[in-house]
């Protein structure tokens, strides 16, 4: 159930993958991330996608990001146990003091997505819950309750 986008092909439910970052985000997001300490690019992506839960960047959108900072002299590299760490430099700490405390503020297209991917999460949760170790009964209500919420979505999209 849970793929690259983190509710796999539930993401169309979503409109597909999510709405892309605004041009020039990524950078800023990887360099406040290494202003934190110095990472590798899966780590960086694991932290992205914790701290703005239903947000998992691409390595296909951060690996070539880091490859541009460094060659701007905004961050640099080096091999430790076999993976490329990043450290922030101290023209990107300048980038970012020049930029200003703008942290991650996700369009609100995007913000609307988290917000309903993130509910969807919990009532999968709950739902499951409900059908471990519960009786027959109680997985029957979850199950009317569930068939109901479905059919009341549905409503709400024929209407719009």
């Amino acid at each position: 159930m849970y793929g690259k986008h983190g509710f796999g092909r539930f993401a169309k439910a979503f409109g597909g993958e999510f709405p892309r970052m605004r041009r020039g985000g990524m950078k800023f997001l990887l360099l406040e991330m290494l202003k934190e300490g110095p990472r590798h690019g899966y780590e960086l992506i694991s932290a992205l996608e914790n701290r703005f839960r239903g947000y998992r960047p691409s390595p296909g959108s951060v690996y070539p990001t880091l490859q541009m900072l460094e060659e701007g002299g905004f961050v640099t590299s080096q091999e430790v146990d076999g993976k490329k760490v990043y450290t922030i430099t101290d023209a990107g700490l300048e980038l970012l003091k020049e930029r200003g405390e703008r942290g991650f503020e996700p369009p609100p297209d995007m913000k609307q997505a988290f917000e309903l991917r993130e509910s969807v999460r919990k009532l999968v949760s709950a739902v499951i819950d409900g059908a471990r170790g519960t009786d027959e009964e109680t997985k029957k209500r979850i199950n009317e309750v569930l068939n109901k919420a479905r059919r009341e979505v549905y409503a709400i999209l024929a209407e719009s």
